[in-house]
Parts: C-alpha cells; structure tokens; sequence
C-alpha cells in the first residue's frame, strides 16, 4: 500500500515538474524587441565590415518588427545610413526624408538633415559638372546652419557653405573662359559679371576682374576696361592679375612670371559616429 502510494506521489511530482518545464519554456521564448536587438546587431556588424547592403536590408526589418518606439526610428536612420556609405545617394536622400516626415519628434532629426546635404555634397565632383547637387548642398547646408547653427552641423555647414560658394565661382569662371576662347563676348561678359556681384570673396575675384578688362577692352569699351582696371588696381595692386591688366594698356610691359601655388583640395568631413 506504501508503496503504491509513493509512486502514485512520484507521479504527481514529475507531471507538475514537467509542466513547470514547460511553462519555463513558453516565457524563455524570446520577444520582439529581443529579436529586434540581435538583428541591429547584425546589422552594425555587417555595417563595420563593409556589407552596407546586407545591413540596410537588416536595419529595414528591425524597423518593421518593432514599428513604434525608438527602435524604429534608430533602425530607419541607419538604414539611411547604410545606404549613404555605399554611395546610393538617391536611396539615402529619399529615405532620410521619409524619415524626417514620419519620425519628427526624433532627437536625431539634425543629423537626419545633415546627412541629407552631405548625401549632396559628395556628389559634387568639379565645377565642369553638373550644377544642381552644388545648389541643393548649399540650399541645405543655409537650412542646416539657420535651424540648428549651435550645433556641430551647423559649424560644419558654415565650413561647407564657404566651399560651395568657392566651387559655384568656379563653374562662372570655366564657362566665361570658355567663352571668352570662342570668341562669345557677350556671354562671357554675363558670366564674369556674375562672379563679380555674387562671389567677390571667393578666389577668383581677381581672374574675374581682369578677364573684364580683356573682354571690355575686346568689345572697344576702353572706359569700362578701365573701370574695371582700376577697381583691381586698387583692391590687388601688387597680384598677377592686375599686372596682366596693366599690360592690356601698356604693350611694352613685361608682365613677372609668378611662382606657381598649390592649390588646396576640397576638405571633406566623415560623418559623426554610428547609433549603436
């Protein structure tokens, strides 16, 4: 009889450990926002070896398992990311608005914005190329420093700003030479007066100056050579370019070679840390 009870308590024991187990089992299984965690790891881990791709599709599926809360938003911004560092510009540009306009109660909406002009800026190549990034850059960068001039982007912004303007004065100064060596004067004429009204503090002030003479001096219009003589004469009287255009009014003067300088290339920044 004893022993017929001891396994009939035996019996009893292992069910309810073995439903315990069980129950174990069911609250061990991992959430949402654990699976979430251990995909955006991946992610970042795919991101610093390189596999931009692999990691933007990653960061995607985070942001659709965990579609609320700032799992989401982190996601989306490093999917954005991801596409930036893998030079997939228009990706990046049309899913880091997608972003701004879903997610604006974000504290990382700053960044979203500045690597939204930076998405323009490493596409600008050389002044021969296309306008339109130069002018979308700057158009955002003006926005950045306005909206949030205490911040590292907007510091950052007045510095690329400064180097926008540089590059637009220099796409004036191709095209005028360009027509200044085909003999087109009226163009060239609008073009220099250009870099004269809108980027007299940039480099080329000078160039853009003397080429007025030249071009003014070609079109018989001595007084307006002259003008434009005096006005380089009195601001960069000891440079190259006012030599050259002392000499379009005195023949016999012997214009001094000057030495060549190196010129500086386009400084670009790296983007601030990942979001990990």
């Amino acid at each position: 009889m004893l022993k017929n009870l001891l396994i009939l308590f035996l019996s009893i024991f292992l069910l309810f450990s073995c439903s315990k187990k069980n129950n174990q089992r069911v609250i061990s299984e991992p959430t949402e926002e654990e699976i979430a965690t251990k995909i955006y790891i991946e992610a970042v881990e795919a991101l610093k070896k390189g596999d931009s791709f692999y990691a933007g599709k990653k960061f995607k599926e985070v942001e659709i398992l965990m579609p609320q809360g700032e799992w989401a938003s982190k996601a989306s911004l490093m999917a954005s990311y991801s596409d930036y560092s893998r030079n997939a510009y228009a990706n990046a540009i049309f899913n880091l608005e997608r972003h701004i306009s879903i997610y604006p109660a974000d504290k990382n909406i700053p960044y979203a914005h500045y690597l939204i002009a930076m998405c323009y800026y490493e596409q600008i190549l050389d002044e021969k190329k296309d306008l339109q990034p130069l002018l979308s850059a700057k158009e955002k960068f003006e926005f950045i420093m306005k909206t949030y001039p205490d911040t590292d982007y907007g510091t950052d912004a007045r510095f690329k700003i400064d180097l926008i303007i540089d590059q637009l004065a220099a796409k004036e100064m191709s095209i005028a030479r360009f027509y200044i060596k085909t003999g087109k004067w009226i163009p060239a004429l609008n073009r220099l007066k250009i870099v004269v009204e809108k980027y007299d503090t940039t480099v080329f002030i000078e160039e853009a100056l003397h080429r007025l003479v030249e071009v003014y001096y070609m079109l018989g219009l001595t007084e307006e050579a002259r003008q434009a003589a005096s006005i380089l004469g009195y601001n960069y009287k000891s440079g190259e370019w006012y030599e050259k255009s002392y000499k379009i009014f005195n023949k016999k003067y012997k214009v001094k070679k000057a030495k060549k300088k190196k010129e500086m290339g386009l400084i670009r920044k790296k983007i601030k840390s990942l979001f990990e």
